[in-house]
């Protein structure tokens, strides 16, 4: 397939140089959730191998449903229920800002910086749903699944970034970010249209009031966490017994958050926040609820259901075939008619091992299996076992595309990373500047200086070891 090429002077480089504050911003952010993704591996396969030694099987199940918590209240949960609706609101809540982020300060700002990723996720959710709903309908099976293959879990994906220790540009690492926040946005969506029954107004009614008076004491620039943690453990518990998925709380302040930089700020509030909660998002949250999520049996029988039954064929499809054609193809599509030129130094294999890499769909993907399934525990288990299966042939494929390529992408990063002239900042950056190039001039001359005094102290010195002196004669053939 050809690259869609310029047609004017209004044309744009697509997965250029990111600006140096965006590069900062990315690097911080992704170095945590690769933390996190290996935290969320090591929890996953814990989980698999606790479900699945039969000594301890019983055991794992008495453990994620035991119940805790203050019943008057509603909230005599199972520890997996506290994982699912408790700990991955603070996940929520991180994507909130980081969204909010990107709208008012990141490559979203700009709509038509932000028609790629945006268009690129959307096609990367509704072909997967298109692929589950179609073998569904073949199949005979049911359609309730058709949001789980939708969603795209980053920490687990650059997880498999360092496993396999791929150098890939910040550019696309930037892209396959910015396009995982926009798909928490919808599958965000999804769980609070679709999975939201059984409400009750009072407490949803209060729940709205706790978020209205969360917004109001941001813009009166209340500070002190003993306000902010107390109410919003108040909203976040209102919320979930109003029938809402709770974890829209978290969203939701996340987004009311202030993320722009007023004069004399080195950080906004949403980005402070961030940087003190993803840590705990990464490292905690979201690994406890693989631990008590992603124990499924996986025995003989069960994977065979993977690949037999409608439901969690679908989902496997989804995710490995659903995801890459979505992604690529919106993104394809939507470069062709921005008039999106991509960036020299890449191709566009480069987006398609990308797009397979977006196939990976386990925190969220797991979630929405829970929500889609409740009331048939055999077959969320099937379901549950497809993200996985699903997941692990995308991660597989991705490393397979990547590291075809691995030697551009290190040659890209380190002409990203180069300093030569030791001032912290990357040389790219400032080959424009004059003050760079007369930074460089001056240590080139204090080299050359350097190399002049050597050359007149070698020809000062005796002529030792010089070829045809009597020393050189002594030397074994």
């Amino acid at each position: 397939m050809a690259a869609p090429r310029p047609t004017d002077h209004r044309s744009r480089t697509f997965l250029g140089l990111l600006s140096l504050p965006e590069r900062r911003f990315v690097a911080d952010a992704l170095r945590t959730e690769t933390v996190g993704g290996l935290l969320l591996l090591i929890a996953a396969v814990v989980a698999l191998l606790w479900a699945n030694i039969p000594t301890f099987g019983d055991s794992y199940e008495a453990v994620r449903t035991f119940h805790v918590g203050p019943a008057t209240l509603g909230l005599d949960l199972s520890l997996q229920h506290w994982a699912a609706d408790g700990l991955l609101a603070v996940f929520f809540f991180v994507a909130g800002i980081e969204l909010k982020r990107e709208l008012v300060a990141g490559d979203l700002r700009d709509p038509k910086a932000a028609a790629l990723p945006v268009i690129a996720a959307a096609c990367g959710m509704i072909m997967p749903a298109a692929v589950y709903v179609l073998v569904n309908t073949a199949g005979g099976g049911s359609t309730n699944g058709w949001a789980v293959p939708t969603a795209t879990d980053i920490a687990f994906a650059l997880a498999v970034l360092a496993v396999i220790g791929t150098w890939l540009p910040s550019a696309l690492r930037a892209f396959l970010l910015t396009l995982a926040v926009v798909d928490d946005l919808f599958a965000i969506m999804i769980i609070a249209i679709f999975f939201t029954s059984d409400i009750h107004f009072p407490q949803l009614g209060a729940a709205l009031l706790g978020l209205v008076l969360f917004w109001f004491l941001l813009r009166k620039g209340v500070h002190g966490w003993w306000v902010y943690v107390p109410l919003a453990l108040a909203v976040w518990g209102l919320m979930y017994n109003s029938g809402v998925h709770a974890t829209i709380a978290g969203v939701t302040m996340g987004l009311m958050l202030r993320c722009t930089r007023r004069e004399g700020e080195e950080q906004s509030p949403g980005e402070h926040i961030e940087h003190l909660v993803r840590p705990l998002s990464a490292g905690l949250a979201v690994p406890l609820f693989a631990l008590f999520s992603a124990g499924v049996a996986l025995s003989g029988d069960a994977v065979g259901q993977v690949f037999t039954r409608p439901e969690p064929l679908g989902v496997v499809l989804g995710l490995v075939v659903g995801k890459t054609v979505g992604v690529f193809g919106g993104t394809w599509l939507a470069a062709r008619f921005t008039r999106a030129e991509l960036n020299e130094g890449l191709a566009w294999p480069d987006v398609l091992a990308v797009a397979s890499l977006a196939g990976i769909g386990f925190t969220v993907s797991l979630l929405i299996g829970e929500l889609a399934f409740a009331g048939d525990p055999v077959l969320t288990d099937e379901v549950k076992a497809a993200v996985l299966i699903g997941s692990f042939i995308a991660a597989t494929l991705a490393c397979v595309l990547l590291k075809l390529r691995d030697r551009t992408y290190r040659a890209l990063t380190e002409a990203e990373e180069r300093d030569d002239d030791l001032d912290g900042i990357p040389d790219i950056y400032e080959e424009h500047t004059p003050a760079y190039h007369l930074r460089m001039a001056r240590i080139h001359e204090e080299k050359a200086a350097e190399h002049r005094r050597r050359a007149e102290a070698a020809t000062a010195a005796p002529a030792e070891g010089a070829p045809g002196s009597s020393a050189g004669g002594d030397r074994p053939a």
